[in-house]
C-alpha cells in the first residue's frame, strides 16, 4: 500500500500506482504529509494544507519575513495541535513549496482545505491569514488581495471577509496611507 492510499488520498491501480482520479491531491500536501506521517492522517492533511495556505499569503509580496515565519510556526502549532518542532518543520516545508510551486498549487491546496475543514476551522484560517500578514505591522495590497482570493476560494462572502478584515484595519497599508494624507 502506498503512503498516499494510507493517508486517504485517491485510489491505487492493482500495481500500487495512484489512479488518475486523485483530484484534490497536490504534490505540496503529499510532501508535507509525508514528513508528518507520525501524525494521524487527517491531522497531517489538515496541517499540511493549513501551513501551505499561511505560506501562500506570507509570500504574496514575494518575500517571507522572519516575523511572518514566527507567526506561522506559532499558528500551525496552535491550530494543528503540534509540538514546536513539528510546526517548524511543517512551516519550513510549506514555505519552500510555496516559493517553488506556489502558482500551480495555490487553488488546489485551498480547495482541499475547504473540503476537509468545518466552517469554524475555515474562519480560524481567515483570521490567521490576516495575523500572518500583520506580523510585520503592515498588510500590503498584495497580501490583502491574496487573502481576499483565498477567502473566495474558502466560500466566504464579501461581508464576512470585510468583517474579519476590519479587525486588522490598523495594520492595513491602504488605511495607514489614507490616515497620513487626510
Amino acid at each position: 500500500m502506498s503512503l498516499l492510499k494510507w493517508l486517504g488520498f485517491g485510489r491505487e491501480d492493482g500495481d500500487g500506482t495512484p489512479t488518475a482520479d486523485t483530484a484534490g491531491e497536490t504534490e505540496t500536501v503529499r510532501k508535507i504529509v509525508g514528513e508528518l506521517q507520525s501524525l494521524p492522517k487527517e491531522q497531517a492533511r489538515f496541517v499540511a494544507a493549513f501551513a501551505y495556505i499561511l505560506s501562500r499569503v506570507a509570500y504574496a509580496d514575494q518575500h517571507i519575513s522572519d516575523d511572518e515565519i514566527s507567526a506561522m510556526e506559532e499558528l500551525v502549532a496552535r491550530f494543528g495541535k503540534l509540538p514546536e518542532a513539528q510546526a517548524v518543520l511543517a512551516v519550513e516545508i510549506a514555505r519552500n513549496q510555496t516559493t517553488l510551486f506556489g502558482g500551480t498549487e495555490n487553488y488546489l491546496v485551498t480547495r482541499e482545505f475547504k473540503n476537509m475543514a468545518v466552517r469554524e476551522q475555515r474562519e480560524d484560517l481567515l483570521h490567521c491569514l490576516f495575523a500572518v500578514s500583520a506580523a510585520d505591522d503592515n498588510i500590503d495590497a498584495s497580501e490583502e488581495a491574496t487573502i481576499r482570493q483565498i477567502a473566495d476560494e474558502l466560500g466566504f462572502t464579501q461581508d464576512e471577509f470585510v468583517q474579519v478584515r476590519s479587525e486588522y484595519n490598523d495594520k492595513r497599508a491602504v488605511v495607514k496611507l489614507s490616515q497620513t494624507t487626510a
